[in-house]
């Protein structure tokens, strides 16, 4: 891996620390998480557009709010289990229920914390934050990916919950691709099976899609970045042209993208499909990898799991 490769949330505040040197209104507010989001150079230099609550969650989910509805432009950051747990109340009420110009931004999602358990994990976050009527939610599956998004989002008014991991992860996107909001990548065309995922698990994704075709199986490749809105029209059309689908998350198996797919296809093109994700269950303590590879979240499983699918020999 590069050494140039960095964590999407080095990527989040490195293109927010750009973008808030040219909009006085861009604030960032944190609840001291200014290690965890990396966000200590954006302090230093902007102290201004810089606000930080303490542990307390819930009033850095009601300061961005108040600021927001002054004309301000806000990202709420900290760890994703916390805004989407902790502050949950907050982020219905304050910034949803009010159509606020909030973007929470929960890093160490999913089960980046690893060893430190259930109470860190975030497993029900996009479960949870695509009900909310008006909360866009997105996860980057890479560094150009959440810088991308992120220039989007400082453009934008609306509310949204964006979800990245803690650590390095490999390139998907080069840094000349463009960013396309609410519309789906289709990363790798094929015409047996389609593999869709979202965030970290897009890269894992694609090398199954490699190991499939070296066993004459052609496996299209989607990158659902953006859960709300969600792209149906290219579930579909992927529905329409596999007639399978698999999809695979760092989430819930109850409520995550396989819920949206599902949703999606079973009212308009019903196919075959299966959900990879995490069961319903205490995830293990362990490092992320450790743990994506005990849920069958990496490459193998998926090819696998396609495999049974096509009716395949494994």
């Amino acid at each position: 891996m590069a050494e140039s490769i960095i964590p999407c949330r080095l990527a989040f505040t490195n293109t927010i620390l750009e973008e808030a040197k040219k909009d006085k209104s861009i604030f960032v507010v944190t609840s001291d998480a200014r290690g965890s989001v990396t966000l200590e150079e954006f302090a230093r230099e902007l102290p201004g557009q810089f606000v930080e609550v303490g542990i307390a969650e819930q009033n850095a989910v009601g300061v961005a709010t108040g600021l927001a509805l002054c004309g301000n432009n806000v990202f709420v950051c900290g760890p994703a289990c916390f805004y989407s747990a902790r502050s949950l109340e907050q982020v219905k009420m304050d910034v949803a229920y009010t159509h606020a110009n909030v973007k929470i931004i929960g890093v160490s999602g999913g089960v980046s914390y690893g060893a430190l358990g259930a109470s860190h994990h975030s497993l029900h976050d996009i479960a949870v934050m695509r009900t909310f009527p008006g909360m866009q939610v997105y996860l980057p599956a890479d560094r150009f990916q959440t810088a991308g998004l992120i220039q989007f989002l400082v453009q934008s008014s609306e509310p949204a919950y964006v979800r990245m991991g803690r650590n390095v992860v490999p390139d998907v996107y080069n840094e000349s691709d463009p960013f396309t909001a609410a519309k789906a990548n289709v990363l790798k065309e094929g015409k047996d099976v389609t593999i869709i995922a979202c965030g970290e698990t897009v890269f894992h994704a694609l090398e199954a899609s490699k190991k499939l075709g070296k066993e004459g199986i052609q496996a299209r490749v989607m990158d659902i970045h953006t859960l709300k809105p969600i792209d149906s029209e290219a579930i579909l059309l992927a529905a329409r042209e596999t007639g399978q689908i698999i999809t695979v998350e760092e989430h819930s198996i109850f409520g995550g993208l396989g819920s949206v797919v599902a949703e999606t296809i079973s009212q308009q093109y019903p196919v075959k499909m299966k959900i990879l994700g995490i069961p319903d269950e205490n995830v293990i303590n362990a490092k992320p990898l450790e743990i994506f590879e005990y849920y069958g979240l990496t490459a193998n499983n998926i090819v696998k799991e396609t495999m049974k699918m096509l009716n395949t020999k494994v």
